[in-house]
């Protein structure tokens, strides 16, 4: 039963623009299943469901890892706002940014799933960008560098 109401949220957020909880249960009665709020928030949870934003500017639920394009954004965004400079270094690609925000830019990247980024680590404001073959570093450096020339 579980899994059939689960699979069932996930099908509710594609097709409409759910911005509650309350209008995600009634849709849910609609289609036969009874739920109590704790009910909507655990799945929500387990479901790993995020807000993002919809076309007409309010908030509403979709699914982490299936909306790609809202959480790409929401990867970008961060980068942007966290990053002071990128620029190649011997193999690797050296990113600075403010002091403390170096994981969260590194998720970014990662979560970016740039092809030619093997991987990243990241202390409090740097963060060192893994190349998968040498000769690499110079097109990273111009995608992220891209990214930070998109900033208002």
């Amino acid at each position: 039963m579980k899994q059939g109401r689960q699979n069932v949220i996930l099908e509710l957020i594609q097709k409409h623009d759910i911005e509650t909880q309350d209008q995600l249960s009634a849709l849910l009665r609609e289609k036969g299943f009874e739920v109590t709020q704790a009910t909507i928030s655990r799945d929500i949870k387990e479901l790993k469901l995020i807000k993002v934003q919809a076309e007409n500017g309010e908030y509403k639920y979709a699914a982490s890892g299936r909306d790609t394009m809202g959480k790409l954004d929401i990867f970008k965004r961060v980068f942007r706002d966290t990053v002071l400079s990128v620029e190649a270094a011997a193999s690797l690609v050296v990113i600075k940014t403010m002091s403390g925000s170096a994981n969260a830019a590194a998720e970014a990247i990662d979560g970016m799933a740039i092809p030619e980024v093997a991987g990243t680590i990241a202390g409090d404001n740097t963060i060192f960008v893994s190349v998968r073959e040498d000769g690499m570093q110079k097109h990273v450096v111009e995608i992220l560098s891209g990214l930070l020339s998109l900033k208002k």
